[in-house]
């Protein structure tokens, strides 16, 4: 686990927030800097905030309610959505299981410090005891705008033989990207290899406008999943059209990098092609490689713009990639780090983002 930053209140309480909607490992959340504002005559209130902005069901009393209110208030800026709850986070929350790990574990830190119990933690504690089980749950990624998008995901982490029903960090670190330059989407028509739950393109959808959006991927169980994550955030499919004149057209498409074809891939006019967290084996590389190489044979007069971004889980999992660019004629560049770190992520993760050209020309180097 990354070393542990001490936060005060306001970004201490956005940390828990995040991280719980998140649905992230428990290990990861700032429990040090939480004991050191428990022992604070405060800290009673921070617990109180810390359910209401998880949104984890709690009867409050009045006096509970006043002092929830004082710390938020106090502890956090009242701009945009700071202190409202998200309308789609409320209505989906992750497992009961989670919440259930999540809440044992406040509880516990609540009770090694000297102070009266809070009633509202072991009533939350115990609706979510009395809640029942699904094979699914959902996270929720707060963007800046105070939008969310949330998705409905696998329990499991690998489900039903594919690896596609969750979101992986190369996903959030290539959304941040993306969130931080827009004008790389605006108005262009995006076309998405390996979707996934489809975490990344809705936040491009969100938050970069572009003209038209294309989700693909190639399990049945994940195009499923991925139809429903995309109605679940407001976006009519397909032939719809969205009410919203400033909205995506959204399509899901059934893509097998195996068996697509130079006339299908062109037909979908891409000016932006992405993949994230996608070189998870060799020959899973090789068939990205070969998609690659047949949008810039296809494309040449308007090749699209490409980014890749993946974890560097071993020295073996970029080498091959690069390897095969090279040997396809496609050229590459690493992108620098983003400043910005808008999703719960591992911190120590090194994930990277290729920008390639696919028309031949030395305009990237190396």
């Amino acid at each position: 686990m990354a070393p542990e930053n001490h936060e005060g209140p306001t970004s201490l309480l956005q940390s828990f927030e995040r991280r719980f909607l998140a649905a992230r490992a428990l290990p990861t959340f700032p429990w040090q800097s939480l004991e050191e504002k428990l022992r604070e005559p405060s800290g009673s209130e921070l617990l109180l905030a810390i359910l209401q902005k998880t949104n984890i069901p709690a009867s409050l009393d009045g006096q509970e309610r006043a002092c929830e209110l004082r710390f938020l208030h106090r502890a956090v800026p009242l701009h945009g959505n700071a202190t409202v709850k998200h309308p789609v986070c409320v209505q989906h929350l992750p497992s009961v299981k989670y919440a259930r790990c999540f809440l044992s574990k406040l509880i516990k830190k609540h009770e090694a410090v000297p102070t009266e119990p809070l009633d509202a933690l072991y009533e939350a504690l115990a609706e979510v005891l009395m809640a029942k089980e699904s094979t699914q749950c959902h996270r929720s990624y707060l963007l800046p705008s105070g939008d969310s998008v949330t998705l409905s995901e696998s329990t499991a982490i690998v489900s039903h033989g594919t690896t596609g029903l969750v979101t992986w960090d190369a996903a959030l670190y290539l959304a941040e990207w993306a969130i931080e330059n827009p004008a790389t989407f605006t108005d262009r028509t995006v076309l998405e290899l390996g979707s996934g739950a489809g975490l990344t393109g809705l936040a491009i959808c969100k938050a970069c406008y572009p003209r038209a959006f294309i989700f693909s991927d190639c399990h049945d169980q994940v195009l499923e999943q991925l139809r429903g994550n995309v109605l679940l955030n407001g976006f009519p499919l397909e032939l719809h059209t969205p009410t919203d004149p400033s909205s995506p057209k959204v399509t899901v498409a059934e893509l097998d990098w195996d068996e697509v074809t130079a006339s299908q891939l062109s037909a979908f006019q891409a000016d932006v092609v992405i993949a994230a967290d996608v070189l998870y084996c060799g020959e899973v590389t090789l068939s990205l490689v070969r998609v690659l190489k047949m949008l810039s044979d296809c494309q040449r007069k308007n090749a699209p713009d490409v980014y890749v971004s993946y974890t560097i889980r071993s020295q073996d999992t970029g080498k091959l990639f690069i390897t095969e660019l090279d040997r396809a004629g496609i050229y590459w560049e690493e992108l620098p780090p983003h400043a910005s770190k808008l999703f719960p992520y591992e911190e120590y993760s090194a994930i990277v983002i290729l920008k390639l050209v696919l028309n031949g020309c030395h305009s990237v180097g190396k």
